[in-house]
């Protein structure tokens, strides 16, 4: 991994962080800086090589990021015993609502694709 390759990927989240937090967008700042890295990507018209081999070693050990979420899970295995039952139907619930909402979406949008080819 490159240093500086590193160093822009974490610029491009700190931009992200700073422009969520100035707007008050609801959108997360390194989902704005993933924008504002793929925009600098596009006007540039191609990926590094250091910056996909950076971008390659950090996906490698995507699982490590997962420990912090596992060590919060056994720390309040408790609560979530206690609370078990609700957070399986938020789960369930938001669920059928995603793909109920997907599925409506994708029918609206076929048919204004279907009316736009035939014209």
């Amino acid at each position: 991994m490159e240093l500086g390759f590193l160093t822009l990927l974490l610029v491009c989240q700190l931009a992200g962080e700073i422009i969520a937090v100035a707007t008050g967008l609801p959108i997360p700042g390194p989902v704005i800086g993933m924008a504002l890295l793929f925009c600098g990507l596009a006007v540039r018209g191609a990926v590094p090589d250091g910056l996909q081999a950076t971008a390659g070693g950090l996906l490698k050990h995507l699982a490590l990021l997962f420990v912090p979420a596992g060590v919060g899970i056994m720390a309040h295995i408790t609560l979530l015993a206690d609370e078990g039952w609700p957070i399986l139907g938020a789960l369930l619930g938001s669920t059928v609502i995603a793909i109920a909402v997907t599925a409506g979406l994708m029918q609206v949008l076929s048919r204004i694709f279907r009316r736009g080819s035939a014209e």
